[in-house]
């Protein structure tokens, strides 16, 4: 498989199968380098809700941005709290979450839009980024998927609201699986799994894991996600898989469970220009 993340300078990675079929399109996802942020947060850190210097944060995203071409006035941003709420956005929401904690979107881990020159941000330090694309209907989504979201149905959530809410064909749905922790380094409980087999049954828990001991398994929440978009009638050419690992790739990435928590956070884009 070939990966759908190309990165396009320290900073950034892009998903340049979007970006290439659609010139007017920004997805992707950030490194954590090339940053202002010092210490555990060394240095690209682009989140608040972690105890970085808010100026750090702040010079840091305003890098991005520029890079992007994108001003931060246009970026909206959630509180994400490992649920599945899903909120449609516009561009009176424009600026909330940016540059701030406090102004971003509460109780919310899914965002979408059809309006243009609106990006949507979300945040990450092991759990798995979705992004949403409709080129007919120019609709962008981002999901916050970690293993929580993920048995709560957040995927699936967004693609059944662009199809009864938005009317977008089944088949004109593109999701793309970012960078996050791999399957060999994703150690879950026994409770964790109770969770995803009581919501995916047996036969689909069996699937995803491996069982390491008694109380333990190796979890790979990225195929999980591919395969309850399948489940919701995507076809596995409309979804592209990052084969990047958040833990293992130590030079791109922050991983909350690598450095135990105390780390800084990567973000996923989307959104696009007017034309």
């Amino acid at each position: 498989m070939t990966e759908p993340f190309i990165q396009k300078n320290e900073q950034l990675l892009l998903i340049e199968p979007y970006t290439q079929s659609d010139s007017n399109l920004i997805a992707g996802f950030t490194t954590r380098n090339g940053g202002v942020s010092t210490g555990h947060f060394h240095s690209l850190n682009m989140g608040f809700h972690v105890p970085d210097k808010e100026d750090n944060v702040i010079k840091n995203r305003k890098m991005i941005a520029e890079k992007l071409d994108f001003p931060t006035e246009f970026w909206v941003g959630s509180e994400q709290v490992h649920e599945a709420t899903i909120q449609k956005v516009t561009k009176n929401d424009c600026s909330k979450g940016a540059l701030s904690f406090d102004s971003a979107l509460k109780n919310t881990d899914g965002l979408y839009t059809a309006d243009a020159n609106v990006l949507l941000t979300s945040l990450y330090a092991d759990c798995v980024p979705l992004y949403f694309w409709s080129e007919k209907r120019r609709l962008v989504g981002l999901a916050h998927a970690g293993w929580k979201g993920t048995v709560l149905g957040i995927g699936e959530k967004m693609i059944q609201r662009w199809v009864e809410d938005e009317e977008v064909a089944i088949t004109d749905i593109h999701v793309a699986i970012g960078p996050c922790i791999s399957q060999a380094a994703y150690e879950v409980d026994s409770s964790v799994i109770e969770k995803i087999t009581e919501h995916f049954g047996q036969k689909r828990m069996e699937e995803v894991t491996i069982q390491t001991d008694k109380e333990h398994y190796q979890l790979d929440l990225r195929l999980l996600n591919f395969f309850n978009l399948i489940d919701q009638g995507l076809k596995k050419e409309q979804i592209l898989v990052s084969t990047y690992c958040t833990l293992n790739d130590e030079s791109l990435f922050f991983s909350h469970r690598r450095d135990n928590g105390k780390t800084g956070r990567l973000m996923s884009f989307i959104g696009r220009k007017s034309e």
